[in-house]
């Protein structure tokens, strides 16, 4: 059941919540006032609603929707994880303020972390309305876009063959085990957790080794690191089927059973993909296997090589960034797999004109965008100035078109979509996803996205009250 926005405040509390509105802070009071908006609270609400048949009515009572996007924005604001949030907020009269909670008690983490889960369908939308605000209050106005694209990490060990078979063991026996343990005539459970862990350690020692001893080391270890997978695949196999033709009678808890079971059919097929392209590596020296699996938790996770020294190799998802002034990301996108960089300059512009309902007067973003069909298509879209620095040698009139006044320009306005990356990246935790699931890592991506933007509006308006200020004394 929702819970209502408006609430009665306790006569107890009325003096000292008054004592309390006198703490000021200036980055939460602007952003305080920018999500005091009927439109964002509404699409919180619809999200709530969509969890359940008859939530808006039936079942206990949800975290209220003003509340819950204020906590979840400062959550992002700050780069806290749910048990930092629901600590800060316990202990602060500011943010109980900011997040409407006042003299009320205030949720755990897990509660937190359920209610967050189910804004995942409603994220676009709040990004979106947020752009809509930006307008309104001219601090976006569109007229200059520059685009670039960043990999965000999911959140994974540094995957290898040894430790993913590791993993894989380690949860199909787990699963296994709960069947035993709840059900008649399960096959029994053998532990490979020690055998497991002394050939992933015989593994490393010997990968270190660039001799021939060392490499017949590491396929012996591989060899027995494998044999053990496939038993413990089989046997996770052979209990999903008898489950599913019912040949186990439940006789403990159905619930554990079925998550069991869950955890069965959702691993064991990774499983077999891991030992497929660990036998293509070692056996058949195919480093390059279509469809690798870098990860058993996040199998969303791609291989990404953007050409960076310090970090050649980089496992999570690339994000496509859109920017326009003042700092304000107006635009971003995960994208599938890792294509080039130039297939995102139109959706870029398709997305510009969601938001704004025309074409920027001038667009930029960096070589790996460039192409001569994206500067045409952008052309006839209505861009009047598209300032895409060309690759290898350059014709004279297109080196001297690129040596323009307004093309340096847009250039050097283009660099600073490198900064935004960095602080969507450092100052809102972007570098590493902390959301489980394809959905989880779009979701925090997206509210990052938001937390900066809010932060953006504010220092903008922060900056015109001092100036209006500034002025009013000045012409007394």
């Amino acid at each position: 059941m929702l819970s209502p926005t408006t609430r009665q405040t306790s006569l107890f509390y009325a003096a000292f919540g008054l004592q309390a509105s006198l703490i000021k802070d200036d980055l939460l009071d602007p952003i305080d006032v920018l999500l005091d908006d009927a439109e964002l609270v509404e699409l919180v609400a619809d999200a709530q609603g969509r969890a359940a048949p008859h939530a808006h009515t039936r079942g206990r009572p949800r975290i209220a929707p003003d509340r819950l996007l204020r906590c979840c924005a400062l959550k992002h604001l700050k780069g806290w994880s749910f048990r930092e949030l629901e600590r800060e907020v316990r202990g602060s009269l500011v943010y109980r303020r900011f997040t409407r909670y006042d003299q009320d008690p205030i949720p755990d983490f897990a509660t937190f972390s359920r209610n967050f889960a189910l804004l995942g369908s409603v994220t676009k939308k709040v990004h979106a309305r947020v752009i809509a605000i930006a307008r309104k209050e001219r601090v976006a106005t569109g007229r200059k876009l520059r685009t670039d694209t960043t990999v965000v990490e999911t959140n994974i060990h540094y995957p290898t063959d040894s430790t993913l078979l590791q993993d894989g063991i380690r949860v199909l026996t787990r699963a296994t085990r709960r069947v035993a343990e709840e059900c008649l005539g399960a096959p029994r459970v053998v532990d490979h957790v020690r055998a497991v862990k002394h050939r992933v350690l015989e593994i490393h020692r010997a990968a270190k080794s660039l001799a021939e001893a060392g490499r017949q080391k590491l396929t012996t270890g591989y060899t027995k690191l494998l044999s053990l997978a496939r038993g413990v695949l089989r046997r996770a196999e052979r209990v999903s089927r008898d489950l599913e033709r019912g040949d186990l009678p439940v006789v403990g808890s159905a619930l554990r059973v079925i998550g069991a079971e869950y955890e069965l059919r959702h691993f064991a097929p990774l499983v077999r993909r891991v030992i497929a392209q660990t036998e293509a590596r070692i056996f058949g020296g195919d480093h390059h296997v279509k469809g690798k699996v870098v990860s058993l938790f996040e199998e969303h996770s791609e291989v990404i090589r953007k050409g960076k020294t310090h970090k050649p190799t980089e496992f999570g998802r690339l994000v496509r960034i859109d920017e326009v002034e003042n700092g304000i990301v107006s635009g971003y996108e995960v994208e599938s797999g890792n294509p080039p960089d130039a297939h995102a300059w139109v959706p870029a512009l398709d997305e510009h004109e969601a938001h704004f309902g025309r074409p920027p007067r001038m667009a930029t973003a960096d070589r790996g965008f460039f192409s001569a069909a994206n500067e045409r298509l952008a052309k006839t879209r209505g861009v009047e100035k598209v300032a895409l620095a060309g690759r290898g040698r350059l014709s004279s009139t297109r080196a001297g078109r690129q040596k323009e006044r307004w093309f340096q320009r847009a250039l050097r306005w283009r660099a600073g979509i490198e900064g935004r990356i960095a602080t969507l990246k450092h100052r809102f935790e972007m570098a590493r996803a902390q959301y489980k699931g394809a959905g989880g890592f779009v979701r925090y991506v997206g509210w990052c996205v938001i937390s900066q933007n809010l932060v953006s509006m504010a220092r903008v308006q922060r900056r015109r009250q001092v100036r209006h200020e500034k002025e009013t004394r000045q012409a007394a």
